[in-house]
């Protein structure tokens, strides 16, 4: 007898990766007749995409999996992602853990719940609750932004890096595949697909013919789809060839201007030991490369404080560099042994104390650089891409709207209650800049508002 559809709760931690493999997973599961909630309250299955970045993500993982098992005991876990790799024996044994599936397996994840489906008990009951109706995971946009897995697995050998242990060796999905997908996507509505990967830099070069790299793929996803947005997300300095930054003079308005470069040390003695391919030097030279051919580029990266035989100079020298470059953000991480990494061995290990005070200096160049980065933007115009909100306010007279520019600044804007911002793109004056978020004021005649376009 047929199996009935069977209410499956998605949810994950970590990376960009781990939203877009979600996303995908929601419409395969949806397109075999499944129903994805939101609350795991109303699910038979619940599929956790964990992280293992860190020891806190692991931690986080394990706690996720914990608080699932008891706001349902009936519901039946499946556990997949880096964690679930590391550590599978250990995750099996957690409480309402039903099955593990290794990254290696995670895409045949629609096929094998359709077949392990015929192992739940009666469904009747929770099928007689009402579906919320979610939509398929992504960010907090909603269905403005989608991340688009185009590559999975890395090659480098960074010596703090558990992820390249986690998710194998590097693998390419072919452009027509991710133009597809881009391209339902935007007749579903969505406004700004991402490109994601995790080593999103060396996409193509396992693909025929030789010699493909990421700027075929985003000059193939900007002319065959109808996406608005197409943003990249994070890319190692050393993937970057001569004229990659051509692509925003081909592609204005499309193509966003924000860059995510991973510094993660501004020291070269601790770089020759994160075994990164990179150099003061080089990276200095390539932010400014970046500046000069796009004037309303941001700059954002991460930043590892407190790696195994740091010095104070060395850190001295990070926090000079930092500060030098001027980021407009960066996620700054303490160094987290992880076992099977080669930095797991080395002498100089830190105390968590003395790890987490390199990261609160580092934390304040970071927030100086980001307020001096966003002052550059204030009271030009941008394309703000509203994803959510529509808050109203206390006295009732307009409803707030949350967004982000096509350089991702975060932005706010106040419109008059009953008009919807939601998923709409609009010219957008950035008229107050408040903490780290821009106060808005919609554009309604671009050729008379007051507002100047950004010139550098």
């Amino acid at each position: 007898m047929r199996r009935k559809s069977v209410n499956i709760h998605l949810t994950q931690l970590g990376c960009r990766l781990n939203f877009s493999e979600n996303h995908q997973l929601a419409r395969a599961l949806q397109g075999a007749g499944h129903v994805v909630v939101n609350r795991p309250e109303q699910a038979h299955v619940a599929v956790v995409n964990t992280c293992a970045v860190t020891v806190a993500a692991s931690g986080k993982s394990r706690r996720l999996i914990r608080h699932l098992h008891r706001s349902n005991p009936d519901l039946r876990i499946v556990v997949t992602g880096c964690h679930a790799t590391l550590e599978a024996a250990a995750t099996g044994q957690l409480p309402g853990v039903w099955r593990v599936v290794p990254n290696q397996d995670k895409d045949l994840l629609p096929s094998l719940l359709q077949a392990w489906s015929t192992e739940l008990p009666d469904l009747d009951t929770l099928l007689r609750l009402e579906p919320d109706g979610s939509p398929l995971p992504q960010d907090a946009g909603g269905r403005s932004r989608a991340f688009i897995k185009v590559q999975d697995g890395c090659e480098n050998r960074c010596t703090f890096c558990v992820v390249t242990l986690a998710r194998g060796a590097g693998r390419s999905r072919p452009a027509k595949d991710v133009v597809l997908e881009i391209q339902s996507l935007a007749a579903e509505g969505f406004r700004e697909a991402v490109l994601t990967g995790v080593h999103l830099g060396s996409w193509g070069r396992d693909l025929e013919p030789e010699g493909l790299h990421l700027a075929e793929l985003v000059h193939r996803v900007l002319s065959e789809t109808d996406i608005p947005r197409l943003r990249l997300s994070s890319l190692e300095p050393w993937d970057i060839p001569d004229g990659f930054f051509d692509l925003w003079q081909t592609w204005p308005g499309r193509l966003c201007p924000h860059l995510h470069l991973p510094l993660q040390s501004g020291s070269d003695k601790t770089l020759r030991r994160m075994a990164r391919r990179c150099t003061r030097a080089g990276f200095r030279q390539l932010a400014a490369d970046a500046r000069a051919a796009v004037p309303d580029l941001v700059l954002t990266t991460d930043v590892i404080a407190g790696f195994p035989g740091e010095t104070e100079r060395d850190f001295d020298d990070s926090l000079e560099f930092i500060e030098e470059i001027s980021f407009a953000d960066a996620h700054v991480f303490p160094f987290s042994a992880r076992p099977g990494t080669a930095a797991a061995a080395f002498d100089g290990q830190m105390s968590n104390a003395e790890k987490s005070r390199r990261v609160r200096e580092i934390q304040v160049i970071v927030a100086a650089t980001g307020d001096r980065e966003r002052r550059r933007f204030l009271h030009t115009r941008r394309q703000v891409l509203w994803e959510g909100g529509g808050m109203v306010l206390d006295d009732g007279t307009g409803t707030l709207w949350l967004g982000y520019t096509d350089n991702y600044l975060r932005t706010e804007a106040v419109v008059p209650a009953g008009q919807s911002l939601s998923n709409k793109i609009t010219d957008t004056h950035l008229a107050a800049l408040d903490g780290s978020v821009f106060q808005g004021r919609i554009a309604a005649n671009p050729e008379t508002d007051p507002a100047r376009t950004f010139s550098g």
